[in-house]
């Protein structure tokens, strides 16, 4: 097992575990900031709604006093100091239709009267106009306010993707790069050992070959005393036992050889299954890593459809604050035209 290359994989592991925990951390922070973001947008909403009834109490309270109201009679707690005889003028309005005292479009008063009341319609509607155009101004200020927020996350988040996506494939180039390398590099290994082993056998054969035992050069066995005297040891005079260590000698070259040759296969066997395993496990890692890309951009959309989703209830919930509360004068001005 080649150590320092499995020493190197741990390493950018780790690397890479470090970078994802880094992004976790800042994909983290910016959700807080957001949510932050979200409450202050909150708080200025509800705001604006209290200082929106604010002023339409002070409107009610200025312009739409009970006093004004055409029933206020039947419930005024000083109508008996206010009492008068059973007829003043033509406009006394204890003059009712049962007593015949006084029909309608026959008072005295009644140009002076209908002039005084258009002249306060048209007051109380333009009033409203201007509460209605500024209140719809604060709305759309609101409105454009959170959707460039809302945008602005968007384009955050979505530049936070792209910049783990470009991560994630330098890490994946930089890890096959270093395989890649690293898989030359163990190729030329082996093909300088071959080569190396193939001119050490060259050169054992050569030298056995020219040398003087297979040459049976005849200079080696002549003798100290003379060359007509021989070394019966150095000639083909050799014993039984010599003949068979030699070959012995040879048969154990030869498994010594076997066995080089396996372990070397077992070798290139393990070093093949490593690579596999390496491979299917960047693999999974990649594969995982998008998983959670994926769960990350589907919790980001399910909270995206829960804020606008959100929104569009406060928006309906307000519409329908600002018409329940909308004056009842125009309603009392109109039936007051109808029943004239």
């Amino acid at each position: 097992v080649d150590k320092d290359a499995l020493d190197t994989q741990v390493k950018d592991r780790k690397i890479q575990e470090a970078a994802e925990k880094a992004w976790n951390e800042e994909f983290a922070n910016e959700m807080k900031r957001n949510d932050k973001i979200i409450c202050m947008l909150e708080e200025r909403q509800k705001s604006d709604i209290r200082n929106i009834n604010k002023d339409i109490n002070e409107f009610r309270k200025n312009f739409q006093k009970p006093e004004t109201r055409r029933e206020f009679d039947l419930s005024d707690p000083e109508s008996l100091k206010k009492d008068r005889p059973a007829r003043l003028s033509d406009n006394d309005p204890r003059c009712t239709v049962s007593g015949l005292q006084k029909f309608v479009g026959e008072d005295l008063n009644y140009d002076q009267r209908m002039k005084f009341q258009k002249e306060q319609f048209r007051e109380w509607s333009l009033q409203q106009q201007r509460e209605w155009k500024n209140a719809l101004a604060d709305q759309k200020f609101a409105d454009d306010l959170y959707d460039k927020s809302r945008i602005e996350l968007d384009q955050k988040t979505m530049e936070q993707q792209r910049k783990d996506e470009e991560n994630r494939r330098a890490v994946c180039v930089a890890t096959k790069d270093f395989n890649r390398a690293q898989a030359a590099e163990v190729a030329e290994k082996k093909k300088m050992e071959k080569y190396k082993k193939m001119k050490d056998d060259m050169d054992e054969i050569s030298s056995l070959l020219q040398g003087d035992f297979l040459s049976e050069n005849p200079e080696q066995a002549v003798s100290s005393f003379g060359r007509h005297r021989v070394i019966p040891d150095r000639w083909k005079g050799m014993s039984q036992d010599q003949l068979m260590a030699i070959r012995s000698s040879q048969q154990q070259q030869v498994l010594e050889k076997l066995r080089l040759k396996e372990e070397e296969r077992q070798k290139e066997a393990e070093w093949d299954r490593q690579s596999i395993h390496n491979a299917r496990a960047l693999l999974l890692l990649e594969r995982q890593q998008q998983r959670q890309s994926r769960e990350h951009r589907r919790a980001l959309d399910n909270i995206n459809a829960e804020l606008s989703q959100e929104q569009k209830s406060k928006n309906i919930y307000l519409k329908q604050e600002e018409y329940s509360n909308v004056p009842t004068a125009q309603f009392y001005a109109q039936f007051n035209t109808t029943s004239r």
